[in-house]
């Protein structure tokens, strides 16, 4: 069972999901930075929103500290970077407000084009001004979308709706994709001279911040109305403030702020500006898919298990063809490094059948994760593994190949003295077996204990061992047997054991003639 501290609300959906996995939840929701420093302590999970910044001194406190999740899409309140060196893993729930966002994106456009929020003030002030809220449609006009995601793409669909032409930049987005979604791909500088409305879509980037400055503003169509809903930071207030009263820009709606919570913007009190309070994930529904979502990633990484949504793992996605064999490449790599008596200097990872496909890189840093999981006393995740590597001098090398010779999936791991191959019985959903160790062909499942056992091939040798097991008093739960290897002519006998057997009894079958070598391999 572990602990997972939540400062801050969180969906009851998401709190029961990790409390029926079997995990002390606690919630904290009234603290101070300071505070926090103590109550992270015994922690192996923190569930946060966007209030609490996990800085490098929470997560230097939080020793015990496996996963950070963030309960919604943006991460500026995570220091990902200390997270990384640390091993601590970052998740969060891209998926969860996306449609949300959208929509209040839209209603922040309709809302400044109409002047809905200054006509409503005024009218229950006393004030019948109908001429002075005049807007302007939204029909034939041009929407330049500036990030066209999944957000930026919900956008474009809603904007089609109402008749409106769509244009958009996005370095990431290929013409053929935008061109599928009836969107015309173009440069930045040709999107803001072109477009009526503007709305951003960008995540916070060190390229990204300050990026609606007062030069490009300058640049833009005049009349332009900018609408953010994305992250706060991406437009210097001041100089868009001072776009809008020369009457270059026409307004502006904004939902986020450089500095949050905001009470004080130089765009405050501008008559053609809508501000509403970071708003875009502020639904009942968007609040549930993020408590469900984060709930799920948090059960996972404390499980030691894939995450789909770790931001600081260096590996692509595990496609549904790749992930049943996360389990099965961490044991292979367990098992290597069982076999080798010093860290290899060179890991060689081997993909064979129709994995040689997929990308296969998840798989590689789980092989990665189950070596130095035995060869190092630091905890290892897929986080931190790839620093581990390299601080230790270990080299990866990756390799694929669409043949295989009779299984259809096959992963080897290859050291310069063992090798080790797995695969999946019948398939993806079926039970993981090793299928060839150091050149010998066998079938044994993962086990917890493991006795290998290399000798000459010939007859007796059986015998002996079980004898000496026996009288040990270690039983033989199950036994796979190779004859000669194409390697050297030797055989080998892979037998599972109910316990550990002790070193003397190993010593001595070392020493009895015709056995050449034996290992004891643990925990895969």
């Amino acid at each position: 069972m572990a602990r997972i501290l939540v400062t801050e609300k969180l969906a009851q959906a998401g709190l029961d999901a990790m409390a029926a996995a079997g995990h002390e939840v606690v919630e904290e929701l009234e603290w101070t930075p300071e505070s926090l420093l103590t109550l992270i302590k015994g922690a192996n999970a923190l569930v946060v929103r966007s209030a609490t910044k996990v800085t490098k001194e929470l997560l230097e406190a939080g020793t015990d500290l496996m996963v950070v999740g963030r309960a919604g899409v943006g991460l500026d309140n995570v220091d990902i970077e200390a997270a990384t060196q640390l091993g601590v893993m970052v998740v969060n729930a891209p998926e969860s407000n996306i449609l949300s966002a959208a929509e209040h994106a839209f209603a922040l456009l309709l809302a400044q084009a109409r002047n809905i929020p200054q006509a409503h003030s005024a009218l229950i002030a006393g004030r019948w001004e109908r001429a002075k809220w005049e807007g302007v449609e939204l029909h034939g006009k041009t929407l330049g979308i500036v990030g066209l995601g999944r957000i930026g793409a919900l956008i474009a669909q809603r904007a089609m709706a109402f008749g409106m032409r769509v244009i958009a930049y996005d370095p990431y987005t290929t013409q053929e994709r935008a061109k599928r979604m009836g969107v015309e791909l173009l440069s930045l500088d040709e999107l803001i001279a072109d477009a009526d409305f503007i709305t951003i879509h960008l995540p916070k980037t060190k390229e990204t911040t300050g990026l609606f400055n007062a030069e490009l503003l300058a640049k833009t169509k005049k009349g332009v109305r900018i609408i953010n809903a994305a992250r706060g930071g991406l437009i210097v207030e001041q100089d868009l403030a001072d776009a809008i009263n020369s009457g270059h820009v026409a307004g502006a709606a904004l939902d986020v702020f450089d500095k949050e919570p905001s009470t004080d913007s130089p765009l405050f009190g501008i008559a053609s500006v809508v501000v509403t309070p970071h708003l875009g994930a502020s639904t009942e529904e968007a609040q549930d898919k993020a408590g469900e979502q984060i709930a799920e990633q948090i059960v996972l990484a404390l499980n030691g298990d894939f995450v789909p949504y770790a931001v600081n793992v260096s590996a692509g996605a595990a496609s549904e063809a790749v992930r049943p064999y996360l389990g099965i490449a961490e044991s292979l790599g367990r098992f290597l490094a069982e076999l080798c008596e010093d860290m290899p200097d060179v890991l060689d990872v081997e993909f064979e059948g129709a994995l040689a496909g997929e990308n296969t890189s998840i798989l590689t840093l789980s092989v990665l994760k189950g070596v130095l999981g035995v060869v190092t006393e630091e905890p290892v995740s897929y986080v931190n593994a790839p620093r581990i590597a390299d601080e230790r001098g270990l080299k990866v090398r990756e390799s694929q190949s669409a043949t295989s010779v009779d299984r259809h999936n096959v992963i080897t791991v290859r050291s310069s003295t063992h090798a080790v191959s797995g695969t999946l019985r019948g398939g993806f959903a079926n039970q993981p077996s090793f299928v060839e160790i150091d050149g010998h062909t066998l079938d044994l499942s993962p086990t917890s204990v493991l006795l290998i056992v290399r000798n000459d091939d010939r007859t007796g040798m059986i015998g002996m061992v079980g004898t000496a097991l026996g009288d040990a008093g270690v039983g033989i739960v199950n036994m796979a047997v190779a004859q000669q290897s194409d390697v050297d002519g030797t055989a080998l006998m892979a037998i599972a054991t109910d316990r550990l057997t002790d070193e003397a009894t190993i010593a001595a079958l070392r020493a009895k003639d015709g056995i050449l070598d034996v290992h004891q391999v643990r925990g895969v």
